[in-house]
């Protein structure tokens, strides 16, 4: 007798549809999210680019922070406005320029993480998707092949006919369990990946944005004239 693979969950046991049940939402969700990250992620090392070069080739750290200020969904624009704020605080407070420098380097440091932060939210999900799909569908083959065995004491018979399709409807757990752990496997890594080249183009901003507040400090900073040492 031949059996579909609807035909194969229909008769599986409770216990089975139960875990064939949350793998279905496990995977829903986790292709979801993919889905959800791979535009947010997009989108965010795109601005970051942008944006980047954008604040280099301003002429100042006004001209330079005006310049992401047209899009505040940027994840520099959270940086700069750490930075901005440090920075405007420390000068009021007539702290020295080296002083001024490390706060706003603390300030954009804090930034970065907070950005990143933001941005790696919700990705732990995909990586227990991927390391607890296997083992739940492995649960569900493991409970469909005990009840094979049950009916086969049931009823003494201990033939391929009457085992086959028992085992059949359970390898199916383990089977959908790959299905549901390979594609948030692939899509964990390359997440991974897209996030690492986003911190770089992050800190590489701090970077930039802190070589613009020391030239804007140096830029203000009174000439000392040394006279001649007379021998």
């Amino acid at each position: 007798m031949e059996f579909s693979f609807v035909q194969m969950i229909s008769q599986a046991g409770l216990l089975s549809k139960i875990v064939l049940g949350l793998l279905l939402c496990m995977s829903i969700g986790s292709w979801a999210l993919m889905i959800s990250k791979f535009f947010s992620l997009g989108a965010a090392y795109s601005k970051a680019e942008s944006g980047t070069m954008r604040f280099d080739s301003s002429q100042n750290l006004r001209e330079a922070v005006q310049s992401l200020g047209a899009d505040p969904s940027s994840p520099l624009y959270h940086i700069a406005h750490q930075g901005v704020q440090e920075f405007n605080r420390s000068k009021e407070l007539g702290n020295t320029s080296d002083v001024v420098v490390d706060n706003v380097r603390r300030a954009l440091r804090q930034g970065v993480a907070s950005e990143l932060a933001k941005l790696q939210n919700s990705l732990s999900v995909l990586a227990t998707v991927s390391n607890t799909a296997p083992f739940i569908g492995l649960f569900g083959t493991v409970w469909g092949i005990m009840h094979s065995f049950h009916s086969i004491g049931l009823l003494k018979s201990a033939s391929l006919a009457t085992v086959a399709p028992g085992i059949s409807e359970a390898l199916i757990a383990t089977a959908i369990g790959l299905g549901v752990a390979i594609p948030a496997t692939v899509g964990f890594n390359l997440f991974t990946g897209k996030l690492s080249q986003i911190d770089t183009l992050l800190v590489n901003f701090a970077g930039f944005f802190l070589n613009r507040v020391q030239r804007e400090l140096n830029a203000h900073r009174p000439v000392q004239k040394t006279g001649a040492t007379e021998l």
